[in-house]
């Protein structure tokens, strides 16, 4: 979903991807967007933005499009409003999506020539299937999201089959909620928090249990609170993952400014869809470039 912010001069925009996981809906965001319309146009800003709406998709959109917006009328891009160094081309990793081994090792033996994979698991065959993805792309940085499908159970045979494979780091292997037990346990692989975490206050919850965060502006609310979140999640010693929904490069090009502080990047989602926007990212195999203000900022 677009959120448009104009006036009569100049036009931001902000692109969402409601998510079911976290009782979103196409129409749920419509409402909260049009419930906030009368205060958008009493004159509500970005900063106001903050305590308005809260953390999701919805925010997301309209943050975004604040930003845009200054970015337009300013005509200074986005990175300089906030203070930031111009944005640098990133790595970003790969999605191998989940499904029988043999089936992710093809997927992956196409994608070996790119430098980070990043492979769903979390179901039955686990071990089978990272076993075969690493036999397929020898030479590729593993990243594996286990998207909560995890359990006490068979946590470490899964740690110890992903350790065996040279994966260096484990999404949310676990469901939020359930995932005290990390914090009992060796860890032999960096665990990220992704489902367990959407802004800063959520972030205290993680001591014990992580060791990084995966930031996606669809969770956060926005560029704002990402980018201050980047920021408190280094104070606490976690790493830094910039992550994405699939979506078109507009979702992307503001990921891509905290993205620039992250150690693991995964802001593949134009690369996953048939067509982009006109005027989307460039992407060169796995490195893709800063958005022009065509696009966004």
């Amino acid at each position: 979903m677009v959120a448009e912010l104009g006036d009569g001069k100049a036009r931001g925009r902000g692109e969402c991807v409601p998510y079911a996981r976290y009782h979103e809906s196409i129409e749920s965001v419509v409402a909260q967007i049009d419930a906030l319309r009368p205060k958008l146009a009493a004159g509500l800003d970005r900063s106001d933005l903050q305590t308005a709406m809260p953390p999701g998709a919805a925010r997301n959109a309209l943050d975004c499009a604040f930003w845009d917006l200054e970015a337009k009328r300013s005509g200074r891009p986005v990175h300089q409003i906030a203070g930031l160094p111009p944005p640098r081309p990133l790595t970003t990793a790969f999605t191998i999506s989940l499904a029988t081994p043999a089936a992710m090792a093809e997927a992956a033996e196409e994608a070996a020539h790119r430098p980070v994979l990043k492979v769903k698991l979390g179901a039955q065959g686990d071990m089978a299937r990272i076993a075969a993805v690493r036999a397929a792309a020898p030479k590729a940085t593993l990243i594996v999201d286990a998207n909560e499908g995890w359990g006490e159970s068979n946590l470490a045979e899964n740690f110890r089959a992903c350790a065996e494979a040279g994966v260096v780091l484990i999404e949310q292997p676990l469901p939020d909620g359930e995932d005290e037990i990390l914090s009992r346990i060796q860890r032999p692989i960096p665990v990220c928090a992704d489902e367990s975490v959407h802004d800063r206050p959520s972030l205290a919850a993680l001591a014990g249990k992580y060791d990084a965060v995966n930031i996606k502006l669809d969770k956060t609310g926005g560029l704002t609170e990402a980018l201050a979140m980047v920021s408190e999640a280094e104070r606490q010693d976690l790493a830094i993952m910039v992550g994405c929904m699939v979506a078109t490069s507009l979702a992307m090009a503001p990921a891509l400014l905290p993205a620039q502080r992250a150690r693991f990047v995964d802001l593949d989602g134009p690369l996953l869809l048939r067509t982009d926007r006109a005027d989307g990212l460039r992407y060169v195999e796995s490195v893709v470039y800063p958005a022009t203000p065509r696009l966004w900022g």
